[in-house]
């Protein structure tokens, strides 16, 4: 192992490295708000501060505090996304809304993630969840014109951001690239013979995660990107319930080059039902983690007016590293977090 430390970001050798994805970045910046714009699409700005940071078991928030002229003392977060604030703005009568909004994510630092990184988020009042699978595929296409190339790339992988992507359901991915029954019995069974580990205590999610990651997200997004959709319903706390089959929600995720892209719903609109997944996240957390986060009233309050509508979320410096051919997200960050 070399003892020479690397130069800082701010160094100009590595200015002149980081430079071109810099670049590319900027252009694909430009052509994203342009294509909204070109759609009618207001773009919003959402505050970074709230009293929940989001109420997923897995994601870990920055917490901070506000004091009030009195100097009394209120617990906030950094948002881990802005969905809360674009559903209230959907509630209050915004239709069509994109924002390129900065969220912060704890524990999360690697080729792939940041603790600080831009979130690209869409919302289409009375749209299908399946209009947003279209939005995700003209994106990557904008992207990749703006950049000026024809292929996605990451690592040894590669896609074509132009081709139509395929579509599988989660249920079909488990089936083709792990030979598992994502809706037979004993799933924990089915993965250990599958040469994946499973503790005593691992819950079905754990299994389930721990199936994606190893066996079925490596083989997406090769040659085309791939549109993998129909999740269980237990892992998707915040979408609408699949019409016709009450096992699957109306959530989808975007992959390319094995690399996950967006995560986009069909809204949940039902308060009550809400709360409850919420609730059943928080514990999770709490018997995971030994913390949880405050539920937003405010959103709730604002979830049972709010239209039917479909939304998705996008990591957008991603989307440039794919574009722009970068291999760590530091290269497409101006100014990385220390």
């Amino acid at each position: 192992m070399s003892d020479i430390a690397e130069s800082p970001w701010w160094s100009p050798e590595r200015r002149a490295d980081r430079l071109p994805f810099l670049e590319a970045r900027g252009r694909i910046t430009r052509a994203v708000r342009g294509w909204f714009d070109g759609r009618g699409f207001a773009e919003v700005e959402t505050a970074a501060l709230q009293i929940s940071p989001g109420n997923e078991a897995h994601l870990h928030a920055f917490a901070t505090e506000a004091l009030t002229t009195a100097g009394e003392r209120r617990a906030m977060f950094l948002h881990t996304s802005p969905e809360f604030a674009c559903k209230k703005l959907l509630a209050s009568g915004e239709r069509e809304i994109f924002t390129l909004a900065k969220v912060w994510r704890n524990r999360e630092r690697g080729p792939l993630h940041h603790p600080e990184f831009t979130m690209l988020e869409w919302y289409r009042s009375g749209a299908a969840y399946e209009v947003l699978m279209e939005d995700c595929a003209t994106l990557l296409a904008v992207a990749a014109e703006a950049a000026g190339t024809g292929r996605l790339r990451w690592r040894e992988r590669e896609a074509d951001p132009f081709a139509e992507p395929e579509r599988l359901t989660v249920a079909q991915a488990f089936e083709r690239h792990a030979g598992v029954n994502l809706f037979g019995e004993d799933l924990a069974a089915q993965a250990r013979i599958r040469g994946i580990r499973v503790a005593t205590d691992d819950t079905w999610a754990d299994v389930f995660s721990r199936i994606m990651v190893e066996k079925v997200e490596p083989n997406l997004g090769q040659g085309r990107a791939t549109i993998l959709c129909e999740y269980p319903l237990s892992e998707a706390a915040l979408a609408r319930p699949k019409p016709g089959d009450p096992r699957v929600a109306e959530r989808f995720e975007l992959y390319a080059c094995g690399v996950e892209l967006a995560n986009c719903f069909g809204e949940l609109t039902d308060a009550v039902e809400q709360r409850a997944r919420f609730e059943i996240e928080m514990a999770e957390k709490a018997r995971l983690y030994g913390e949880r986060y405050p539920i937003d009233e405010d959103f709730l309050a604002a979830l049972a007016i709010m239209p039917p509508a479909s939304g998705g979320a996008m990591g957008f410096d991603r989307l440039v590293m794919l574009a722009a051919g970068a291999q760590r997200i530091e290269q497409v960050l101006w100014t990385p977090v220390a």
